[in-house]
């Protein structure tokens, strides 16, 4: 079954990049596409998707006005496109799936098409969709191959994962361990309510960071609390900084 999929966008050339995108997809079939707010809540109403690419900004409604106007059992799951990143936390408040920023780059698109995927099956009939964080079991622990030994690492030990070409290096108790796996495929099996990819080439456990410094080209320094300091790149930024509000707000709860 192919997932149904709604363009809501006012600005035609942003539509059409992502139906090129979408049209590389076969598991997706574009069904209608919405150039403002009041067509796309009728739109969304009548064709029933299974996910919309939502502008956050538009004329009239806004893509968040939209959403929020639904009830929760017609809500799809919701990929948010937007140029800024101060509507992060509100998206994932409407359990949005992911939230881009534009112009936005090929491998996040295909993450976010990725995690619809990975969602789209426990989505029951009229059930509105769920945050990414319980969409799926996600993994325990991580088998490596330590000469004729399988050691299990638990992921609870594991504080961040580095690319290494077709691996991954685990980084858990001041032990480094290689993972015969790519680093996109770990990132969509961890639980992102722990874990947030912050850069192409790393996934870091959220509760390590110390401290996060902005930079002008609006990517940022994490200082984690091993001393490591990562790079994060702006693409992730949005869904790191509402990540860490909602930790925050669990711990003080």
């Amino acid at each position: 079954m192919k997932i149904r999929v709604v363009i809501i966008d006012d600005e035609p050339l942003a539509r059409l990049a992502v139906k090129v995108r979408l049209a590389q997809r076969g598991a997706f079939e574009l069904v209608g596409e919405f150039s403002d707010g009041a067509s796309a809540y009728e739109g969304i109403v009548t064709l029933q998707p299974d996910l919309v690419f939502v502008d956050v900004e538009m004329p009239g409604k806004s893509g968040l006005e939209v959403l929020a106007a639904l009830p929760p059992a017609q809500r799809p799951m919701a990929i948010l496109l937007t140029a800024y990143d101060k509507f992060a936390l509100q998206a994932f408040e409407l359990a949005a799936l992911d939230y881009l920023l534009k112009p936005v780059d090929d491998e996040r698109f295909d993450e976010a098409l990725d995690r619809a995927q990975q969602a789209f099956p426990y989505r029951g009939p009229g059930r509105a969709a769920a945050p990414a964080a319980s969409t799926a079991p996600a993994v325990r622990s991580f088998s490596v191959r330590v000469g004729a030994r399988t050691v299990l690492v638990p992921v609870t030990e594991v504080e961040r994962i580095e690319a290494d070409g077709d691996y991954a290096t685990l980084h858990a108790k001041g032990k480094t361990w290689l993972v015969r796996e790519r680093l996109h495929n770990l990132a969509m099996q961890l639980d992102p309510g722990q874990f947030h990819r912050v850069h192409r080439s790393s996934i870091v456990r959220l509760d390590m960071i110390a401290e996060l410094r902005s930079l002008t080209n609006r990517d940022a320094l994490l200082r984690l609390r091993d001393g490591s300091v990562l790079r994060a790149s702006r693409t992730y930024m949005p869904a790191l900084a509402a990540a860490l509000q909602q930790l925050e707000a669990r711990s003080d709860s």
